[in-house]
């Protein structure tokens, strides 16, 4: 849509994707490009109280490959909690979700801890995250409790706030300015007990501590941004990458749904079941279509509709007997599949021809991993 305004427009993509980010949205960029050209596009700049849509990150194979893309780079925990965006104006706080919602009177804490800042105005980016008392993370669900329908209170589930990006500080825009800069910002005006913990190294050994570190304290890994990288506000910029842990399970394919898109006419969906020793059948854990080549798209395709057992419209429902090696992140509790548990951000990492169903793993393995996850 940026590529289709910036043409009907005849100006640079980059900077109708500026402004959509400062904006918060594309309509009213559109009719202001469309009617004003560039001059209308100069009044969606950065304003306090108006969110800005967040920088996202590229996944990297693991730090080695993240260092050798980026160089000397900014190391920093990357923590599995709900992104918040902070402004800051005297005694003037809102708090925006990363979808750019305004949650102020839903987090009274961060609002105490920024407004006694010494700074009179701040943009900051950060992560809210429930901890526990051995300052080990609650998992993800838990922290978003307090955003939800039915939301936690403060004084039951109290959030802490980590800030691993600044801005804008005392009148001074920072988003074109070299992360170097705005990590120095960051430091100069916050407590170290609300900053991200970070290094700055080119070293993979190094680094890699670092992300072990990370993760002994119950985090999900780390960031890697490159040093002269500016803030690309509503962008997955290639000037950071995240480096998580991945945990895998041998599931068994269920069923998989129709592709779309570039997709169409391959079997794409996946959905994914772990083994249930007690009545010899599986239990679905949810879907996936990350991870997969063309040519894999293919061979599964051909090899799921040998053995197919019904089929809708977007459907093919299967004999379960391919068993997939699955990377997930975590595990979170969910009403929506029979076991009670869902993984998060699985992808796939290959078929396993050499295993049979019945190698597949239980689900009390899975219910294990689970419980381990929050002890």
């Amino acid at each position: 849509m940026v590529e289709a305004v910036a043409a009907a427009a005849s100006l640079p993509a980059a900077d109708v994707r500026r402004a959509v980010a400062f904006a918060g949205a594309i309509a009213p960029v559109a009719a202001a490009a469309l009617s004003g050209g560039a001059s209308a596009l100069a009044r969606f700049s950065v304003q306090l109280m108006q969110p800005v849509l967040p920088m996202l990150a590229q996944p990297a194979q693991d730090m080695a490959a993240a260092l050798g893309a980026l160089g000397t780079a900014l190391v920093e925990w990357k923590l599995d909690g709900a992104r918040v965006q902070v402004h800051k104006s005297r005694d003037e706080v809102r708090i925006y979700t990363r979808n750019l919602n305004d949650v102020t009177v839903r987090v009274p804490e961060i609002v105490a801890a920024v407004r006694g800042l010494a700074a009179e105005s701040l943009i900051l980016d950060g992560e809210a995250i429930a901890l526990r008392a051995n300052r080990r993370p609650h998992p993800f669900p838990v922290t978003m409790s307090r955003f939800g329908s039915e939301q936690q209170p403060a004084a039951k589930l109290p959030l802490s706030v980590f800030f691993f990006d600044c801005l804008y500080l005392d009148g001074a825009t920072l988003f074109d300015h070299p992360a170097r800069e705005r990590r120095d910002a960051l430091v100069r005006s916050l407590p170290e007990d609300i900053v991200t913990p970070a290094r700055i190294t080119a070293e993979v050994a190094e680094a890699e501590r670092f992300y072990r570190e990370a993760l002994a304290a119950g985090h999900e890994g780390v960031m890697a941004k490159a040093l002269d990288a500016p803030y690309e506000a509503g962008r997955r910029g290639a000037g950071w990458l995240k480096i998580k842990r991945a945990q895998t399970l041998d599931l068994v394919v269920l069923a998989a749904e129709w592709g779309h898109g570039r997709r169409r006419g391959w079997l794409s969906n996946l959905h994914l079941g772990a083994r249930d020793p007690a009545s010899g059948g599986f239990i679905m854990l949810g879907k996936t279509f990350k991870g997969m080549t063309d040519s894999l798209l293919a061979w599964q395709t051909e090899e799921l509709q040998k053995r197919a057992l019904s089929r809708d419209e977007w459907t093919v429902h299967v004999r379960p007997e391919l068993v997939v090696e699955i990377a997930f992140n975590d595990l979170q509790e969910s009403s929506q599949y029979p076991g009670g548990l869902a993984l998060r951000f699985a992808r796939v990492k290959g078929y396993r021809p050499d295993k049979r169903p019945e190698e597949a793993d239980t689900i009390d393995t899975v219910r294990r991993i689970y419980r381990e996850s929050i002890a």
